[in-house]
């Protein structure tokens, strides 16, 4: 069976405020790698003419616009973490670049989400591909591989249809939990 396989690359920002990592519970940034394996729903053999499994800008044109305009030079924060009522309070314009993960957002929780994600995005365009893995080079020599349903490894979310579930541009569902979330912690998010 064939595998199309593409990485991209992209800066962020996260911190982690659960309290596994001092060192990590102040902001700070990565240039990370994400390398996905997408294999045929159906395989099929090759035609004799073209010979693809679908096009390469097909399988990932989406997913590589996803990665560079929503999720390159992101902030990841835990929809837990103060920061999010700071910014919405002081700098609310800049909560479209927040991606907001259920718990910490750590390596695994972002390859979870992503995978979903671009299943997500595969699943509207025909579904004829699906992603059977990802990798997530947080450094030169941390790596994150993850080849599961993201479904039963993520958190239960918040929301019935979180924006790692949906085939649209979405890092985070602060629009949907803004209401919520103002009745948890004041009105900083109104």
């Amino acid at each position: 069976m064939f595998s199309l396989v593409f990485s991209r690359r992209y800066a962020m920002a996260h911190r982690l405020i659960a309290g596994l990592s001092e060192q990590c519970a102040i902001p700070h940034g990565h240039n990370e790698i994400v390398t996905v394996t997408l294999r045929a729903v159906s395989p099929t053999h090759l035609d004799g003419a073209a010979n693809m499994v679908v096009l390469f800008e097909r399988a990932k044109g989406t997913w590589h616009r996803w990665i560079d305009e929503h999720v390159d030079h992101s902030l990841h924060l835990s929809a837990d973490d103060p920061l999010l009522d700071w910014f919405a309070a002081r700098e609310p314009h800049r909560l479209a670049r927040i991606l907001v993960t259920p718990g910490d957002p750590t390596t695994e929780v972002l390859a979870a989400c992503m995978m979903a994600k671009l299943n997500a995005f595969l699943a509207a365009d025909g579904g004829l591909l699906v992603c059977a893995s990802i990798s997530v080079d947080e450094t030169p020599t941390n790596r994150v591989t993850f080849d599961g349903d993201p479904a039963a490894a993520l958190p239960r979310p918040l929301l019935e249809n979180p924006w790692w579930t949906r085939a649209d541009m979405s890092i985070s569902d602060l629009d949907a939990l803004a209401p919520a979330a103002a009745n948890l912690h004041g009105d900083a998010l109104r």
